[in-house]
């Protein structure tokens, strides 16, 4: 399904092929017009101007190429425009940076975040679920059949009000990723995640495996149905991502988690936290 380069972006400047373009220019509006090249991306979450995680991100967008194209993807060019695209937006960023590719073009722009309020943390989001089965999560391009049936779901309430994240199930009705996060179920002491082969393995989560070492976790490969959750009045959920960071799941579906004294959850998000502020300072030396 052909789709535009350009979504949901912010500010008055973008760049595109070597060089800064005006939101309200020619070439801008062109990006709006739905192309037939693959299209192929990454978001990232950028602090104090710093883009977190980089060097992953960039890693997978190249493995996103070779799984479809092919083609020759220089990881270096594409850093030093993203920086010099800071440069010229704000030196101080924070909020979402999207890096566009397709065979002919680059494309980086500054778009809406989702970035959490800070109480979120602490109360936790609430989630719908849909029932959706993924196909290739590793390779990220832009998929309308997908981003249809989301947008719809969203668009839906409950009590809570409308979902802050939702949640995929799979044919058998079990739990086991985030629309645009990765999920973690914690159980008697032990979080799950799904299989590497359902999901998408996304940067963040990288650094939440970082996070449960530190906090002394045990990982296991896991997945259950909302049903086999609500059976545990101790089980808890989280959500983690490049806007995210982790966010606890205080309702699914109208159901409530009891995630409050989870001394474990709290643990792994103030390890995460000390990861992320780590890499700040050090590109900032």
């Amino acid at each position: 399904m052909a789709y535009p380069m350009l979504e949901s972006a912010i500010g008055s400047i973008y760049f595109l092929d070597g060089r800064i373009i005006s939101s309200d220019s020619t070439d801008a509006k062109a990006l709006l017009i739905p192309t037939d090249e693959v299209t192929y991306y990454e978001t990232l979450r950028v602090k104090c101007g710093v883009p977190l995680f980089f060097e992953d991100h960039l890693a997978r967008l190249k493995k996103s190429v070779a799984g479809i194209e092919a083609f020759d993807v220089d990881l270096d060019s594409i850093k030093d425009r993203s920086f010099e695209f800071i440069n010229s937006f704000d030196p101080e960023f924070d909020g979402s940076l999207r890096v566009v590719l397709t065979k002919s073009h680059l494309l980086i722009h500054a778009c809406e975040a989702n970035i959490p309020d800070k109480k979120l943390f602490e109360e936790g989001i609430n989630t719908l679920t849909l029932k959706w089965e993924r196909v290739a999560p590793n390779i990220k391009v832009f998929r309308g059949d997908y981003k249809t049936a989301v947008a719809k779901r969203f668009s839906e309430s409950n009590a809570y009000g409308h979902p802050y994240e939702l949640i995929l199930t799979d044919n058998e009705g079990r739990l086991y990723e985030g629309s645009k996060s990765n999920l973690f179920v914690i159980k008697d002491g032990v979080v799950y995640s799904a299989p590497d082969e359902k999901i998408l393995l996304g940067i963040t989560r990288n650094r939440v495996m970082r996070a449960l070492e530190k906090s002394g976790a045990e990982l296991k490969i896991g997945m259950f149905t909302l049903e086999q959750i609500l059976e545990d009045k101790d089980a808890a959920m989280f959500v983690s991502s490049t806007p995210f960071d982790i966010l606890p799941v205080k309702y699914i579906d109208g159901y409530e988690l009891k995630f409050e004294n989870n001394a474990l959850l709290r643990s792994i998000q103030q390890s995460y936290q000390r990861i992320a502020d780590d890499y700040i300072a050090a590109a900032k030396r």
